[in-house]
């Protein structure tokens, strides 16, 4: 995916009230140079001032940087021998930094990493600017989403496959293993997260995990899952009974799907995200089962898995705006009993949304 990096990082410098922002290795450092390090014990810090980028980088990172020239990156190297502190302070002092505004992503900077800085100029003061990270970031380019269509379409191939291999038996792991090869040999060069196999009583804890406990017939067995195309994820759940279910878990099923669908058609650009999750949250409340529905209805995706713009939570009033990506993932958790989750991925567009998962939403049995 080809990217204008110049543009992005001008974005960053438009941001106000600060002299200087420094990013960490991760997501934004992705987003906003292309460069991939690692967070480790070796210190990488991007700082992007008005004369440009700058990277505090290890010697034996230095060969990333001279293969993009295009990003006039100006290196303050430091080797394992001679240790960071050295790059930290040159840094400081040739940019002109000292006593200054920095901003920073309160989210990913380590605190060692700033209390160094600190060590080294007491007067440096620190403005959280996640925020404004996260909404530049939260608009999506038409290859970003390209990107995450292609992730869906492969995600979604990978669950078809599955469904026809699954059998009472196989235990959590052995599910969610399988699931995560079907992935990648359906098109992903990638896992957003390993996949999540709740079932039966297992599938009662909205943020749970997988064990070796075995599926048994005429239970639900809830799959939250997502392949990923050059680091942009899919991230989909779909909620299913191989044999017969209760009377009271078909009424669970249709309950979470009329919110799914309630929501899907509340959004729209300019519509308040807060409003979104109510109309998914009325319709559980209205069904009796509100105490069950206990997390927000959707969260941003993108680099991130979980991003925090859009936030699809109660009370929040930022409105929705075109080239939004979130999820829609209402769901009701039964103690001792199990839970039904379905999400699906979307799109704000100029005047509504596309959804870009479409696998079926009906309950199948098996």
């Amino acid at each position: 995916m080809q990217q204008d990096y110049k543009a992005r990082i001008d974005q960053l410098r438009a941001i106000s009230g600060v002299d200087a922002i420094m990013i960490v290795p991760g997501s934004n450092m992705i987003y906003f140079t292309g460069l991939e390090f690692h967070l480790s014990e070796r210190p990488v810090i991007g700082i992007f001032t008005e004369q440009g980028l700058s990277v505090i980088v290890p010697r034996l990172e230095m060969p990333k940087l001279i293969k993009r020239p295009d990003l006039e990156a100006l290196p303050f190297e430091w080797s394992d021998a001679e240790g960071y502190a050295g790059a930290f302070q040159r840094a400081l002092d040739e940019l002109g930094l000292r006593g200054k505004r920095i901003g920073i992503d309160g989210m990913t900077m380590r605190a060692s990493e700033w209390l160094h800085f600190q060590q080294i100029d007491p007067t440096l003061q620190v403005v959280p600017v996640e925020r404004e990270l996260t909404r530049i970031r939260a608009h999506k380019q038409p290859d970003e989403v390209e990107l995450m269509r292609r992730a869906v379409a492969a995600s979604e191939a990978a669950l078809a496959q599955l469904l026809q291999e699954v059998r009472p038996g196989m235990t959590e792991r052995e599910i969610a293993g399988r699931l995560n090869e079907l992935v990648i040999e359906k098109g992903c060069n990638g896992i957003a997260f390993d996949a999540l196999i709740q079932t039966g009583p297992n599938s009662d804890n909205p943020h749970g995990f997988c064990t070796d406990r075995v599926l048994q017939a005429d239970e639900f067995l809830l799959i939250d899952f997502g392949g990923k195309v050059d680091g942009y994820p899919a991230d989909i759940t779909r909620t299913f009974c191989l044999g017969t279910p209760t009377d009271e878990m078909q009424t669970i099923y249709d309950t979470v799907k009329e919110a799914n669908e309630a929501a899907r058609e509340a959004a729209a650009p300019g519509v308040p995200m807060g409003e979104v999750d109510k109309a998914a949250r009325d319709v559980i409340e209205a069904a009796g089962y509100g105490k069950y529905f206990t997390h927000r209805t959707g969260h941003g995706l993108g680099l991130d898995t979980h991003e925090p713009i859009p936030q699809i939570a109660p009370n929040v009033a930022d409105l929705l705006e075109p080239g939004m990506v979130f999820t829609i993932e209402p769901g009701i958790y039964i103690p001792g009993m199990g839970g039904v989750r379905i999400e699906d991925n979307v799109l704000v567009t100029e005047d509504g949304i596309e959804v870009l998962t479409s696998y079926p939403r009906q309950l199948t049995v098996k």
